[in-house]
């Protein structure tokens, strides 16, 4: 099991992050400094294998995962008040 040195903390960040429909792969590479195929590692390592393969479901093809290919993200508000709400770091 790789572990990419995340803490448990942010190990939950990221696996809320990724069950969000509208936070796409590239916020959570930004924030987080993982690929995509990171990413899908640190849900494979620490979600039940059933759990896994629903996300992977639910995601694949999802235009919202994928800024390039989600053109409502950018018409999209964002409060300003959003990194105290959700502790992102990069908004």
């Amino acid at each position: 099991m790789r572990n990419f040195n995340l803490s448990d903390i942010d190990t939950d960040r990221i696996i809320q992050m990724c069950w969000e429909d509208r936070t796409p792969f590239d916020v959570i590479s930004k924030q987080f400094n993982l690929s995509e195929n990171q990413i899908i590692s640190v849900m494979r390592n620490n979600l039940k294998n059933s759990s896994f393969i629903r996300w992977r479901k639910r995601v694949d093809n999802r235009k919202t995962k994928h800024t390039a290919l989600s053109s409502a993200e950018k018409k999209r508000f964002k409060s300003k008040s959003q990194r105290q709400i959700t502790l992102n770091k990069i908004s």
